[in-house]
């Protein structure tokens, strides 16, 4: 058969940096050493952080925005003071901004980092930009969460046409080739293999088994790529419940490293049918970055002095707020139903 290939050759280059290498076999041979053993996995969630979250590694944190993600592991990470930390900044809003006012990371792939949506924008997540202490790449969320699926997948890289000729392109690490097929240019985007991810589900078993309820964005293809996985879970469930509904596991036992119930531990965010997000003390974090020397104040109220995320809590209207936050989430899911 005559061979009507026409190369597939590097035209342009990003000038940002690929932080984790994408070679699917480097990632294949730690994953097929990687225990897959049905044990239990029920830990602390301080312990979690210790045994899994260490400094340099590369983190992705699941949900988005502030919709299902697992705030209560972020704050431990603070309060653990890691260091040095690369984050995948795929529409990070509150917790980048707890990530950078503890200063744990130094490198982030960007999609969406410095703003709370709606909310505002964070001065503190800003700051470490303009003062040129992190080292970054700039996507978007799809380009972020296709290098997501690559890893998944087990490829390389993998071809999209979006970002073409914008500065977004150029000041990522993908590159325009040219397909072997058609002869069109695509950008080649570099698979991400997360040295652990840490995500929030509705409910899990004792090990590891878990399924959460709205959208999922990438936590799928983050779960089934990531070296590390540290499961927290708004509930802790009987194991035969899954056994009893396997189709409905999202995230099976072999890819979880370590199991926590957090309880609230979407709080301040939103976690859908269950609570809904604090948007009074959200603002009140955009507040207080205002002034350094009010915020350091903040930050060890809210963190450094609690030995819990229960306290945290506690410190920001305990029972009663949450018992308001559950009929807010209740009361929007029904208008969203009738609607």
């Amino acid at each position: 058969m005559k061979n009507e290939q026409v190369g597939f050759g590097v035209v342009a280059s990003g000038t940002g940096q690929v932080f984790m290498d994408p070679d699917p076999d480097k990632a294949r041979d730690f994953f097929r050493k990687k225990s897959k053993k049905m044990s239990v996995k029920l830990t602390s969630m301080k312990k979690a952080v210790q045994d899994h979250v260490h400094d340099r590694d590369y983190i992705a944190i699941g949900g988005f925005g502030a919709v299902r993600t697992p705030f209560e592991a972020v704050h431990e990470i603070v309060r653990q003071k890691r260091r040095n930390l690369k984050f995948a900044g795929h529409t990070s809003t509150h917790d980048m901004q707890v990530l950078a006012a503890g200063g744990v990371i130094d490198t982030v792939d960007i999609a969406y980092v410095i703003g709370l949506e709606a909310r505002g924008l964070s001065k503190c997540s800003r700051r470490l930009f303009e003062e040129q202490r992190v080292t970054f790449n700039e996507d978007t969320n799809y380009g972020l969460a296709i290098r997501f699926k690559a890893a998944a997948m087990g490829i390389p890289f993998i071809p999209i046409r979006n970002v073409m000729g914008t500065d977004t392109f150029i000041h990522g690490c993908g590159k325009i080739v040219t397909c072997p097929f058609t002869g069109k240019k695509l950008i080649a985007k570099p698979a991400i293999y997360p040295d652990v991810a840490v995500i929030h589900v509705h409910e899990a078993d004792k090990y590891g088994n878990a399924r959460f309820r709205g959208i999922s964005v990438s936590d799928i293809d983050v779960a089934n790529c990531t070296k590390h996985l540290i499961i927290t879970a708004e509930h802790i469930v009987e194991h035969d419940s899954f056994r009893e509904n396997p189709d409905a596991t999202q995230i099976p036992y072999y890819l979880v490293d370590a199991v926590v119930e957090s309880p609230w531990g979407a709080y301040p965010g939103n976690m859908p049918y269950e609570y809904f997000s604090d948007e009074e003390h959200l603002k009140e974090w955009l507040t207080a970055e205002k002034d350094p020397a009010a915020f350091e104040e903040f930050l060890d109220k809210n963190i450094y002095s609690c030995k819990d995320h229960l306290e945290y809590i506690e410190k920001n209207g305990g029972l009663r707020k949450l018992k308001y936050l559950r009929e807010l989430e209740m009361l929007t899911d029904g208008e969203e139903q009738n609607g």
